[in-house]
Formats: structure tokens, C-alpha cells, sequence
């Protein structure tokens, strides 16, 4: 008698056990866990996409006068019609500069978008080569990777000039339950050097971040936490706990016999 009790108490140890080990608490999943009720911060946004090296630009030029233009808004032919076609892009070399239409090198490089348009401006204006341009630039390559542990990784094109990493986590289908919170890297280059900065989305101190807008070709990267697949969905605690009942039988068995 004393055995079987002894037995019992070990199946239900082990299946306490089993089924602590795997659950995930609320604090590893809750996003902005110090935010307080109806808590404001004042806005201090001042960030701004600068421009890298490897950029691809569109650049438009505009004027009252648009034949006066159309050497500066080259196209390239895909019908054999001259002046119809697609405009042509512009790549930021490794020294920073693209080459241009009349104007020849340009350095853009660590520029933002507003201050680009006015080093065209500037060109234009100096060189009596047009009047009141109209300088409309776009990013064409403006793209995020998202890995690791989120529902979607992949590399995901981003149509404006800025985005968040709370953005890039949502179009990536938000984190697995695997995935750490406290812990998520970004991985940025910026002409030829790599930074890595670590960040946790459960405190709110998250939105004060270097990395909380994120720049063009921003790799964002989700690792697992230590209680790995375990920690997962209901279904994979129900088939751990049945393991674990099927072990706690075979021992209890055994201890009997």
C-alpha cells in the first residue's frame, strides 16, 4: 500500500513538473509591461531616412516649363518611342555620389530626402539651368528583413520613407509564442559598417530607441527563448503531458513490480 502511494505521488510530481516547465508566463509575452493607465509621453520624433550607400533613387524634376525638364527626367524606351518608356533610377555608388544628367556627380550619401531635394535646388538654381524646380525623390529599394521566431519572416518592401519595428514585427505576423521579447536584434548597415542593437518590446522604453525606425535593409531578428518548442502551442503541451503521463506509468509499473 505504502509502494502505490509512493507511486502516485511520483506520476503527479512529474506531471507538475512537465506542465510548469512548459508554460510560458505573462510576462514573457505582454508587450509595454511599465506602461501606466493613461500615461502620456510627449512625441520627440525627429528621425528622418538618410540615404546609403547602394540606394536606388527615382528622381523627378519639375518645372512650369516641362520641356525645359526633360533632360533631367531621362527615360528608358521599352515601346522604341523616343521620350516614352520607364525613368530611369539612379544607384548611390560606394563613394556616395550618383551620376546625373547634366549636373554629373552629385554626393547624396547621409543625406535626408528633404535635404537632397535642396542640394538639387541649389544646383539648379546656381547654374541658371532652371527656374522654381519642383525636386521629388523616392527610395525605390526601401526594404526590412524580419527573421526568427514570427509567424511571416521574410523581406518585406515598405512603400514610404520610414516604419517602425512594432510595423515590421506586424507584417511579419507578430512573434511566435517561442519567440523572446526582451531580446530582439537589429542588425543595420550603413556604408560598408554593421551595428547590433539589442531591444526589449515588453518594456515601453522601446519607443525611445536608436532602432525603433528602422532604416532601408534593416534585418530584424527574433531568437527563440530557452524554453523552446515546449513553450509552444496548446497542442504541443497536450502531447508533452501525455509523454510525460506515459513515463510517470512506466516507472510506477516498474517501482511495483
Amino acid at each position: 500500500m505504502k509502494i502505490s502511494v509512493s507511486v502516485n505521488r511520483l506520476i503527479v510530481l512529474i506531471l507538475i513538473l512537465g506542465i510548469t516547465s512548459s508554460c510560458t508566463t505573462k510576462k514573457d509575452i505582454v508587450y509595454f509591461q511599465n506602461a501606466k493607465n493613461f500615461e502620456s509621453v510627449v512625441d520627440t520624433d525627429t528621425f528622418n531616412a538618410r540615404l546609403k550607400t547602394g540606394d536606388i533613387l527615382n528622381i523627378f524634376i519639375s518645372t512650369l516649363d516641362l520641356s525645359v525638364t526633360q533632360p533631367y527626367n531621362l527615360v528608358e524606351s521599352t515601346n522604341g518611342r523616343q521620350g516614352e518608356g520607364v525613368a530611369l533610377d539612379y544607384l548611390i555608388d560606394p563613394d556616395g555620389n550618383i551620376d546625373y544628367p547634366v549636373l554629373g556627380k552629385v554626393k547624396l550619401v547621409g543625406l535626408t530626402i528633404e535635404e537632397a531635394k535642396e542640394v538639387f535646388k541649389k544646383k539648379f538654381e546656381e547654374g541658371k539651368l532652371l527656374k522654381n524646380p519642383v525636386v521629388i525623390i523616392r527610395i525605390k529599394n526601401y526594404k526590412i528583413s524580419v527573421l526568427g521566431q514570427v509567424n511571416k519572416p521574410g523581406v518585406y518592401p515598405i512603400s514610404g520613407e520610414r516604419v517602425t519595428i512594432l510595423e515590421a514585427i506586424a507584417s511579419a505576423g507578430d512573434l511566435t509564442i517561442t519567440g523572446r521579447r526582451d531580446n530582439v536584434l537589429v542588425i543595420r548597415d550603413f556604408n560598408g559598417s554593421k551595428t547590433y542593437t539589442r531591444i526589449d518590446i515588453t518594456n515601453k522604453e522601446l519607443f525611445n530607441s536608436p532602432v525603433y525606425f528602422l532604416t532601408q535593409n534593416d534585418v530584424v531578428y527574433v531568437q527563440p527563448n530557452t524554453k523552446g518548442i515546449s513553450a509552444g502551442s496548446g497542442d504541443a503541451r497536450i502531447g508533452l503531458v501525455a509523454s510525460l503521463l506515459g513515463l510517470a506509468i512506466t516507472i510506477g509499473l516498474l517501482i511495483q513490480n
